[in-house]
């Protein structure tokens, strides 16, 4: 193998590790800070996404990256869908039971590759497509024994499935259209994404008084609200960073052994139920993530081989 490929291989594989440990720590950090000091939701992603560009604007300083000058309307629609985003996942998991706002998680990678066919006239081989059947099957597994339907909620979990898959397919567009680097993009999309959701965080959350943003917040929950903004800022900057560096698709499968590997780590931890059918799912799951990753990397290879064999 090439050192540039296998350089290019390791980056990678740091990247996606660097993602897997920031995002089940701040999955624990959230929980704390909900639970604990009952810090309202999108207000905490607000913080997120102030401190991520906090971050950047510091990295740009150590001249880690240059910012390049993109026109404000060229990703307003990204900063919009991220907004989205967030909104329809919350009010997703408000009106719907935690199994059926994951198995509405799980629809996001067929949507994705529906938008980039249809759209981007993006292919995936047969193969690539039958590794979603075990993935959604073990996400049914997983969460059917608490799917509950109601017309809100449904309505809510669509709309969070179609602007999460834009979302995610924007971010992977934009860094090929407008020629920048996922630091170089996010340093843009933060602060515009951050006055988007000041602009609709007083439709879902209080302002002033306890639970609201400006409350009487105690110093240990200011101290983790912003650890919970560091780790955020390794989330966010990984998500941009594998995505550019590999495609929407993969992230998201990624995603689904995220989701194995936390509530493995839940029952092995904390002593979490895990019935039969969840671990079978688990299982499934698993196997359609794996048969992605080998027929991934036999792509790539017979990619490299074509490229190889040119005269």
């Amino acid at each position: 193998k090439p050192p540039r490929a296998a350089f290019f291989d390791r980056r990678i594989v740091a990247g996606l590790l660097v993602n897997l440990l920031s995002s089940i720590c701040i999955v624990f950090i959230n929980k704390w800070i909900y639970v604990r000091y009952g810090f309202p939701n999108m207000t905490l992603t607000l913080v997120h996404f102030v401190v991520t560009w906090s971050g950047l604007y510091i990295c740009q300083k150590m001249d880690i990256f240059s910012p390049k000058s993109l026109p404000v309307r060229r990703i307003m629609w990204l900063a919009l869908s991220f907004c989205g985003f967030v909104a329809f996942t919350n009010l997703s998991l408000q009106n719907n039971s935690i199994g059926t706002y994951q198995l509405a998680k799980a629809m996001t990678t067929p949507v994705i590759i529906l938008i980039q066919t249809t759209y981007y006239k993006k292919t995936f081989s047969t193969k690539i497509k039958l590794t979603l059947v075990p993935i959604t099957l073990g996400v049914v597994l997983n969460s059917y024994y608490d799917v509950r339907f109601n017309v809100l909620g449904t309505v809510f979990a669509t709309l969070g499935v179609l602007v999460t898959s834009l979302y995610q397919v924007w971010v992977g567009a934009k860094q090929h259209e407008l020629q920048v680097n996922s630091m170089q993009l996010l340093y843009y999309q933060a602060p515009l994404s951050s006055a988007f959701l000041l602009g609709i965080i007083p439709v879902f959350e209080p302002l002033t008084g306890d639970g609201g943003i400006f409350g009487p917040w105690s110093l240990p929950a200011l101290v983790m609200v912003l650890f919970s903004g560091v780790v955020a800022f390794l989330v966010n900057l990984s998500i941009y960073w594998i995505i550019g560096n590999t495609s929407a698709v993969t992230y998201n499968m990624f995603g689904h052994f995220k989701f194995c590997i936390t509530l493995i780590g839940g029952y092995l931890l904390f002593n979490d139920p895990l019935s039969l059918n969840q671990a079978l799912g688990i299982l499934c799951t698993l196997a359609g993530i794996l048969s992605y990753t080998h027929f991934k990397l036999l792509e790539h290879e017979e990619g490299k081989s074509r490229l190889a064999q040119r005269p």
